[in-house]
């Protein structure tokens, strides 16, 4: 019986041999007579064997074993710490190979090299690798469940940080930079290989583990003011204003200048008072929502409004660039270049200052996110016999049901890692132990358990419970108050709809949605529901003899049917402006919408 082989799933043979011949080509690619982008995988069920050499597949490095043996050896390890052997001299050796998920079906692999044994085929370079860059960066992660681990992975994506040295000169959509970011105490490998301090995304802070009056519930934090004052946290946001000078069909140009009072859309002088003569504002003005950054006119939209094409100045319409609601700011650097296309290209970048607030966003590394619930004064804050205050309050609520061992561990880690003056290694299955780590607090005078006698900020007593306090990474997440805060009673409403606008940059309406509203139902609350329901409330007239919505003519007073005429009875109906909007679209589909008008009494 012979096997299929199918080279990139085309089928390109048959073989007797299938064992043997997976194995010429795994000891082919091994001596480097086949590239190293070549892998096999033999079905025994389907009796298939495929060979696969294509781009898109993910693979991954591992050392080769042969007779319960790694071929890594000592001497390998020395020559590559010399620099005389690179990771590309082991993968023409045959010591080092890559699989894809397919091969490595058929392989049994050991993490450790004393776990090894006769039936091994490969062995794992590190334990470590089964995570990501953001995965690897949590230390103790072999202490937590993998779905934390993941959180605190999604977590590190979003803190402030330095994100790239060069952002002074750069114009990127909205970005935080955080003032005083630090390299943390507990790190792992991959802080190093990834040189981590060069672009860090958090704080050491010390943290106390305890409920303070039920602000902290809920997973919320408790933030001290006196950390807040002293820097902790801060962080500027960038935000760029961008317009060009656009060319159109007839000659026709945008202008960068300060619109004169005859242009169509004119604002108000008051929007236009930081603009310079050349229309561009100057930096270091300070900008609130309405006012112009960037002043520019515009040709009509339509060429038939040009009446014979008269350039007047008086024929341009308004089209500035200003603040959007909610927005503020100070202008940080203006910039004029052109595009690819020649044109006139104005380039502001605003910055604000954010200093944490209630509400705002924190993390430590391990999926524990929290928002503030308090800020309370140095003074009120708890403090330790040695005179530790805690930067942060975390509530112990949030440890049992998660299970992240490795956000205590950290805690501890911390603790003695500010007491020694070092780095803690923390990386995932080969971190300094716990117990080496209890040891180091006891000789320094502390309980080994990490826990502390604590006093309270206010009335000086000592609390009965000890806190678990310790020093800890933690990282401030880019979802601020002050990016999202937003309301409104009324305001601007859609085109087409007549209902509200959508989002906060529009000042839009807040949405009720289908499952809000059997909120209220379940209330009974059925006059706030009628409330709630009429953002576009419009009345129509409808004629009782046909059924069609009617016209109404404001001069005349006076209502006609365009299908009856003006002898038949026409009544004015509450109606939501969506609704009549679709019996206008049944109309333009042919279908004859007839209103059946009964009366309410």
């Amino acid at each position: 019986m012979t096997t299929e082989v199918y080279l990139n799933s085309r089928y390109v043979g048959d073989v007797e041999n299938p064992e043997q011949f997976v194995q010429n080509i795994v000891d082919s690619r091994r001596k480097a007579d086949l590239s190293s982008n070549v892998n096999v995988s033999y079905d025994k069920k389907k009796n298939e064997i495929h060979v696969e050499s294509l781009r898109g597949r993910l693979r991954r490095p591992l050392i080769v074993v042969k007779d319960g043996k790694s071929l890594l050896t000592e001497k390998h390890i020395t020559q590559l710490e010399k620099s005389e052997l690179t990771f590309s001299d082991l993968l023409k050796q045959g010591v080092i190979e890559y699989l894809d998920a397919a091969e490595e079906e058929g392989t049994f692999i050991a993490f450790y090299e004393n776990e090894l044994t006769k039936q091994h085929t490969h062995l794992e370079i590190s334990p470590i690798d089964i995570f990501g860059l953001c995965g690897s960066l949590v230390p103790y992660a072999n202490h937590s469940p993998g779905a934390r681990i993941a959180m605190g992975a999604k977590n590190q994506k979003q803190s402030l940080g330095l994100y790239a040295a060069n952002f002074s000169v750069r114009m990127d959509m909205d970005v935080n930079i955080l003032h005083s970011a630090q390299r943390p105490i507990v790190t792992t490998l991959t802080h190093e290989t990834s040189m981590y301090e060069k672009h860090p995304s958090g704080q050491n802070i010390v943290v106390a583990v305890m409920a303070y009056k039920g602000y902290n519930m809920e997973d919320a934090v408790i933030l001290n003011k006196g950390s807040i004052d002293r820097g902790m946290g801060r962080s500027t946001y960038f935000r760029p204003a961008i317009t060009e000078e656009l060319r159109y069909a007839g000659g026709l140009t945008d202008e960068i200048s300060i619109p004169d009072k005859e242009v169509k859309g004119y604002k108000s002088e008051r929007d236009y008072r930081f603009l310079e003569e050349d229309g561009i504002i100057y930096p270091e003005a300070q900008v609130k929502e309405g006012d112009v950054v960037i002043g520019k006119t515009s040709p009509p939209r339509f060429l038939s409004s040009l009446e014979e094409y008269n350039l007047a100045s008086n024929t341009r319409r308004e089209s500035s660039l200003g603040m959007k609601h909610g927005e503020e700011g100070i202008v940080d650097f203006v910039c004029i270049t052109e595009n690819e296309e020649g044109n006139k290209l104005v380039q502001v970048r605003l910055r604000d200052q954010r200093i944490p607030e209630v509400g705002d966003k924190f993390t430590s590394r391990h999926g524990q996110k929290g928002v503030v619930g308090l800020i309370v004064p140095h003074a009120d804050m708890p403090f330790s016999a040695s005179g530790i205050v805690p930067d942060l309050i975390f509530s112990p609520h949030g440890i049992p049901s998660r299970m992240t061992i490795s956000h205590l561990i950290e805690l501890i880690g911390g603790k003695v890692g500010a007491l020694t003056g070092r780095y803690i290694d923390g990386t995932t299955f080969d971190s300094e132990p716990e117990a080496a780590l209890r040891k180091l607090l006891l000789q320094f005078g502390f309980r080994e358990n990490g826990t502390e006698t604590m006093y309270n900020g206010e009335t000086g007593e000592q609390y009965q419970a000890k806190i678990f306090i310790g020093n800890m990474y933690y990282l401030k997440l880019k979802h601020m108050v002050a990016n999202k805060l937003h309301s409104r009673a009324r305001g601007p409403i859609q085109l087409l709809t007549r209902q509200p606008t959508e989002g906060r940059s529009k000042e839009g309406g807040l949405r009720l949605g289908e499952m809000e509203k059997d909120t209220f139902v379940a209330h009974g609350a059925a006059l706030l529901l009628k409330e709630r329901f009429d953002s576009d409330k419009t009345v129509v007239p409808v004629c009782e003899s046909c059924g069609m919505v009617a016209i109404y003519n404001e001069f005349k007073d006076q209502s006609y049917c365009p299908i009856c005429g003006d002898n038949v009875e026409i009544s004015d109906i509450e109606m939501s402006y969506a609704f009549k909007l679709i019996l206008d679209e049944f109309k333009a589909l042919g279908v004859y919408p007839k209103l059946q008008l009964k009366t309410k009494y």
